[in-house]
């Protein structure tokens, strides 16, 4: 199994916005291209969350030909639509892990 894990940084004052996008919106257009079958949201603890909180999404999918397919033909379109609508407010980085 691959997962493919997003972690951002959110700032205070888009914090609540910026979550209830991602459960309402982003992530299910995420989980309807079929390339996903599971996902889970996580808020890392001891972390300095002065500036605002930390928080994993992980996607589950079987194949790593699935996470290439997602990122070649839906990641561009999804990820600018996260910067049109928070702008500079939050940070990313991403990682893939296969679990063994």
């Amino acid at each position: 199994m691959i997962i493919y894990n997003v972690t951002t940084k959110v700032t205070n004052n888009i914090n609540e916005e910026w979550l209830r996008w991602m459960k309402q919106e982003h992530i299910p257009m995420i989980m309807a291209t079929g390339l996903f079958h599971d996902f889970r949201i996580c808020r890392l603890l001891e972390q300095d969350d002065q500036d605002g909180p930390t928080y994993s999404i992980q996607y589950f999918t079987d194949t790593l030909e699935n996470y290439q397919t997602y990122l070649s033909e839906h990641a561009p379109a999804l990820n600018q639509t996260s910067y049109l609508l928070f702008g500079s407010q939050f940070v990313s980085f991403r990682t893939v892990m296969q679990v063994v």
